[in-house]
């Protein structure tokens, strides 16, 4: 069953009440100034389409507007752009396809019978086109003639039928397309792997170039048929298909999995088109005087901008694909969206992105992301099409299961931005589980049982269920948000979250905090109080600053100030009270977030207590928590208090996958959960943690504690103690583990280089507390008098 986040449509800020409303769109006077030249054209295709309103594809070859102009538009944007100027463009032919731009936009004379037609597109250059579909524009790049009825004719050479191609090889498909006209426009290609009951596409829009590259997906099969469809200029389609061939799976990994396994529901790659690059955001949303509050370079600053080039999300990634073949496509989704969407993510590990798909998680993936749980009168109208063009619509918000806009309409929670283009209002972009997409992870491979263990399904066959409820846990932080005190109506007191928000109740709430400001440099924008600050911010501020090292385009000030923001984060995460009872110390932490502390990709992160006992002269007696900075290593004495959560590779599946029983870090293959002492958050009760696969193992937590205590035996002649409570992104460990199951040059290797030569992930200190009691070095250990100390809040910035 469904479950999410009680919708609410009434954001409150201080006395001032702000209603979500429906659509609104932009406004470009260019565009007004073509169709005034042009009147005959409005409510023509170069006005309107059926998958994208009032489009900028006269000019742009992104039909939502902005990045490089076809010929036309920049022959167009060389003038003035009144409507003059653009009148006076009307008798060349700037995409050299024999007829006029006049001809072309009016077709006066009658003599063509698919007029209007683009001025900037042809044949040649409509594989650059985005955000449209291209069935919309293909039979309306070049002017045809009226009475051209007969449709191309398409042979598919290769592959002929018989041939048996192996997993992820490169196999070049080969066709003939011919028409009588002289001019086939476009041309897309297909695949099926169940002898043509569905074909998936490979490449919609492309030249006829006559063959395409294709790396084989790993879906063994002996009917496997590629079919390619031409279209000439006067909307005349042909098809040819290739004979039955074999697809064997050439992968080897522990388990026989091949892409079946990880196949789920959502917008699937060439459904929606390409993202924007990010750098096209830069013009409206950066440099504008307001650096505390703009968003793109808040953006740039967090690791979801460049989670592409993640060194630790490569190296664990190389470990995923070796272990379970294809499992990688999981990662690719959300890490290399753009090269997903793309169809690129063949194979697995990444190899065949190109340098436009390492935008990471960027702005157009998220403005572009649909509710997938349509509500009448709440979501865009535009979502019923969405929803119903897809194979399959997602029933849960996780596992990177996203639907994307294929028009390319932006999305967000303000519905009277000031925008030069078309933008939706989206009350999902207010929600957590819009959130919730990404940040609950699973695995497909693994059911849960009615006892709650976790056995392998059956191999080359997608999952049956897609919730947290039925398969495998890898992290849980939307789970544990949605049954917490943080998922009510009001939420949780937290202003030091919230920014300009008292009460916190979102993950919006606390990750992109409430600012002044405004959102872009359009004079007319609104002045908000809830403007959410773009970063995104988590715990990491110690891999932010590898990323020059990896990248040298990167905005090292950005990161910098993400990394700023991280720390603030962690010291907000936790509280520390240390007191001391009778012979013992007690240290509580308590957590301050919506979500377990820690939370997140569960191995080699983790957080711990380091308490240090001196006499009166300073000198050290014990220590529990000792870190040695040099060697990365965390000593585990008796009393250590590490909070982690630990999954291992369990007794049912250790003989499948050829490892023992135990054995940690590999994720995809592990199954069972040794040890979770992670402190929950307010209001959680253990039934619903057990339902979702997060509940506490190896530590008790009464419903609704958010707080832990660990004691500790104070030793003789001690007069004052330390306790600092650290946060560690990537142990020693799971830095070791990467580099021992990595090939040599391989991402794990080239990992643990980063982390040996840069500091191996240096702890981060969330909260310290240094007690001085002169007294105690006479003190007796059976004084029953207890002394408390509370670590006061830090001042919010």
């Amino acid at each position: 069953m469904r479950i999410r986040k009680c919708r609410e449509r009434l954001i409150v800020i201080g006395l001032t009440i702000i209603v979500a409303t429906p659509v609104a769109t932009g406004r470009n006077p260019y565009r007004r100034n073509f169709f005034d030249a042009y009147p005959l054209a409005v409510g023509t295709r170069l006005d309107n389409l059926p998958s994208r309103a009032q489009h900028c594809g006269v000019c742009h070859f992104d039909f939502a507007g902005g990045g490089p102009r076809n010929p036309y538009g920049q022959a167009v944007e060389a003038t003035d752009r009144s409507v003059g100027a653009i009148l006076g463009l009307g008798g060349f032919d700037f995409d050299s396809d024999g007829s006029s731009n006049v001809v072309e936009i009016l077709d006066a004379a009658a003599q063509y019978a698919n007029t209007p037609t683009f001025p900037g597109l042809t044949a040649g250059n409509v594989g650059m086109v985005l955000n449209v579909s291209l069935d919309d524009i293909l039979g309306h790049l070049t002017p045809a003639l009226a009475g051209d009825t007969e449709p191309p004719v398409v042979d598919v050479l290769f592959p002929a039928g018989g041939e048996l191609l192996g997993s992820s090889t490169p196999q070049v498909i080969q066709w003939t397309a011919t028409d009588n006209s002289g001019v086939v426009v476009a041309v897309d290609v297909y695949v099926s792997f169940d002898g043509g009951v569905r074909f998936d596409p490979l490449a919609l829009g492309v030249p006829n170039a006559g063959q395409f590259l294709w790396h084989v997906q790993n879906r063994p099969t002996t009917e496997a048929l590629v079919q390619v469809v031409a279209v000439d200029a006067a909307s005349n389609v042909g098809t040819g298909e290739s004979e039955a061939f074999g697809v064997f799976s050439s992968a080897v990994g522990r388990v026989p999995t091949t892409l079946r396994d990880f196949d789920m529901p959502g917008t699937q790659p060439i459904e929606a088109g390409g993202l924007y690059d990010p750098s096209t955001c830069v013009a409206c949303h950066s440099g504008y005087g307001q650096p505390g509050v703009e968003p793109y370079h808040n953006w740039q600053g967090s690791l979801m901008a460049h989670a592409s080039i993640d060194p630790l999300f490569q190296a664990a990634l190389s470990v995923a694909n070796a272990d379970a073949p294809e499992s990688g496509d999981l990662c690719l989704r959300c890490h290399n969206s753009q090269g997903w969407l793309g169809g690129r993510s063949t194979p697995t590990d990444g190899s065949q992105m190109v340098a436009t798909d390492l935008i990471g998680v960027s702005c157009d993936l998220c403005h572009r992301l649909v509710d997938p749980a349509y509500e009448p009168g709440e979501s865009p109208v535009e979502d019923q099409a969405i929803l119903a063009g897809l194979v399959e619509v997602p029933s849960d918000f996780t596992l990177g299961q996203y639907v994307v806009d294929p028009s390319g309409t932006r999305r967000g929670p303000f519905a009277d931005a000031a925008a030069p283009h078309a933008f939706l209002a989206s009350p999902f972009h207010r929600e957590a589980a819009f959130c919730g997409t990404c940040h609950d992870v699973s695995n497909p491979v693994f059911v849960r049982g009615s006892d709650g263990t976790y056995t392998a399904n059956a191999f080359d066959a997608p999952a049956g269920e897609f919730g947290p409820h039925q398969i495998g846990v890898v992290e849980r932080t939307y789970s544990e948000w949605l049954h917490s005190a943080y998922n009510t109506a009001l939420g949780v007191y937290a202003p030091e979250f919230g920014g300009n928000r008292q009460y916190v109740a979102s993950c919006q709430d606390c990750h992109m905090r409430a600012l002044t400001g405004q959102g872009c440099n359009e004079p007319s924008a609104p002045l908000r109080d809830d403007l959410p600050l773009h970063d995104m911010t988590g715990g990491s501020t110690w891999l932010p600053a590898l990323l020059p090292l990896i990248d040298p385009t990167v905005d090292v000030a950005a990161l910098q100030d993400g990394i700023g923001r991280a720390r603030r984060m962690l010291k907000l995460a936790a509280e520390l009270d240390v007191r001391r009872a009778g012979a013992d110390l007690i240290v509580s932490v308590t957590n301050n977030t919506g979500h377990k502390l820690p939370t997140g990709y569960p191995e080699g992160r983790r957080i711990w207590l380091n308490v240090r006992f001196f006499d009166g002269q300073g000198a050290l007696l014990s220590e529990s928590g000792a870190y040695d900075l040099s060697s990365g290593e965390l000593t585990r004495d008796p009393e250590l208090k590490v909070y982690e959560v630990i999954p291992v590779i369990g007794d049912n599946i250790a003989p499948v996958v050829g490892l023992p029983a135990g054995t940690e870090f590999h994720f995809v293959l592990n199954n069972e959960i040794v040890k979770d002492n992670r402190i929950p958050p307010l209001g959680f009760t253990n039934a619903a943690y057990e339902a979702f696969g997060g509940a506490s193992v190896g530590a008790a937590y009464a419903d609704g504690q958010n707080w832990d205590e660990t004691r500790y035996a104070i030793p003789p002649g001690m007069a004052s103690v330390e306790v600092t409570l650290y946060y560690q992104s990537v142990s020693r460990e799971f830095a070791e583990f990467l580099d021992d199951n990595s090939a040599p040059g391989g991402p794990g290797e080239l990992f643990y280089a980063l982390w040996n030569q840069n500091g191996k992930s240096p702890p981060e200190m969330m909260r310290s507390r240094r007690l001085t009691f002169p007294v105690w070095a006479a003190w007796s250990m059976t004084a029953a008098a207890d002394t408390s100390e509370r670590d006061p809040q830090p001042a919010t910035p």
